[in-house]
């Protein structure tokens, strides 16, 4: 197995499919990430709008608040501090998978690189490049991943 520990943690693909597939398995990684980062930016939104609600108010005030799927009535003085820890908590796995994010695009660019990996274009983008004339390197030709780019 001398031939997986070049290849990093995907090992060395055997031919042009298995180039092609690894790479839509990393396109589709890089989406998930993204998607989640999205989903944790949207709670994180969330939770900032019950902040600028329930800090005005009189800190004996009752609010209730939800917690795995049960309703309790706490006091503003005794949510407030629990919002803004999850708030914070949530903002900093954000940053995580952003750095995770970014760490996935270099390996993503550097398999590019590698494999000599080019995308390819819609039907009308194809007719407007046929004028030119194409150079004698090889590599591995993919559609576009998901429908959605990141």
């Amino acid at each position: 197995m001398a031939g997986k520990a070049e290849g990093g943690d995907h090992g060395e693909p055997v031919n042009e499919q298995a180039v092609a597939n690894l790479y839509a398995a990393m396109r589709s990684e890089l989406n998930q990430i993204h998607s989640k980062i999205t989903e944790l930016e949207m709670e994180v939104s969330e939770h900032s709008l019950v902040i600028n609600a329930i800090q005005p108010l009189d800190p004996s005030r009752r609010c209730y608040r939800m917690i795995g799927g049960v309703l309790v009535e706490r006091t503003v003085k005794e949510v407030l501090p629990a919002v803004l820890r999850n708030k914070e908590g949530l903002e900093e796995v954000i940053s995580r998978l952003n750095e995770a994010l970014e760490k996935k695009k270099k390996e993503i660019v550097e398999f590019e690189a590698k494999y000599k990996i080019r995308i390819r274009k819609a039907d009308a983008e194809v007719k407007d490049e046929s004028g030119r004339k194409e150079g004698t390197a090889q590599g591995v030709l993919v559609g576009p991943a998901g429908g959605s780019e990141a």
